[in-house]
């Protein structure tokens, strides 16, 4: 399972696509504009196995703000969503006033439309995420891509239902291995974020979650193969909050 990939940005994409459609039960595709979901459901929707899903990554909202009404449409015959949420890094902080308007747009949307699922891009911006959740009862169900927020904002999001999807690059720091010890192992799914997060300078492949299990065994005090059973059930948990049949 890959709960966050970028399949459509691999430099060979089909073959890679192609392979993640027969390994993987299942690989949440998510697009990072509104004219790329447009475009990879063209050419990538035959897929068994795969979501395509709308999104407007935070990082692209300044440029690309004019394409919200597009998404807002497209979300009405997708059941997820993602990659949305906020980025609160130094870089992109000239742009927080228009992504606030953008994701609490699209979690509005989320709502009026009964719930979607939302992959959430959160990286120094969990304080600005959560609030905008908060103010949407009804939503969905939030995944929190790669979290990166203090103890504090992980047991709040927690409480308030979120999940998390986390891959191997997520384990290179000590303070990455640290939050991973801390997160509830009944909300952690797996992901890989390829072809951006790497591993030894190699982009990480969709079907990373045997890694995954086998970084978390040592902090989960169990074997990869018990680390692995545990992501296998969450995973099928939360497809089925997603309204995703587990067998395709």
């Amino acid at each position: 399972m890959d709960f966050h990939c970028h399949l459509d940005l691999y430099p060979n994409a089909r073959a890679v696509c192609d392979e993640a459609s027969r390994r993987n039960e299942f690989t949440w595709l998510v697009t990072t504009s509104p004219r790329a979901y447009a475009s990879t459901s063209k050419v990538l929707s035959r897929l068994s196995r795969v979501l395509i899903t709308p999104g407007l990554h935070p990082e692209l909202v300044e440029s690309r703000a004019s394409e919200l009404p597009q998404l807002l449409v497209q979300m009405e015959n997708s059941q997820a969503v993602g990659e949305v949420g906020i980025d609160g890094s130094y870089r992109f902080k000239e742009s927080l006033p228009i992504q606030r308007k953008v994701f609490e747009a699209v979690v509005a949307r989320s709502q009026m439309l009964g719930g979607r699922a939302l992959s959430i891009h959160s990286r120094g911006a969990v304080k600005e995420v959560l609030p905008i959740l908060l103010k949407h009862p009804g939503f969905g169900t939030a995944v929190l891509h790669w979290f990166s927020g203090s103890s504090s904002e992980m047991e709040t999001a927690y409480r308030m239902g979120c999940w998390f999807s986390m891959g191997p690059a997520a384990f290179s720091s000590t303070a990455g291995r640290a939050l991973l010890a801390k997160i509830p192992r009944d909300r952690l799914v797996p992901e890989s974020d390829g072809p951006f997060a790497k591993e030894n300078g190699v982009a990480l492949p969709p079907w990373s979650m045997d890694r995954t299990a086998e970084l978390l065994a040592p902090i989960w005090q169990c074997s990869a193969s018990e680390a692995k059973a545990t992501l296998l059930e969450n995973g099928r948990r939360l497809l089925a909050l997603m309204h995703w049949p587990t067998a395709r």
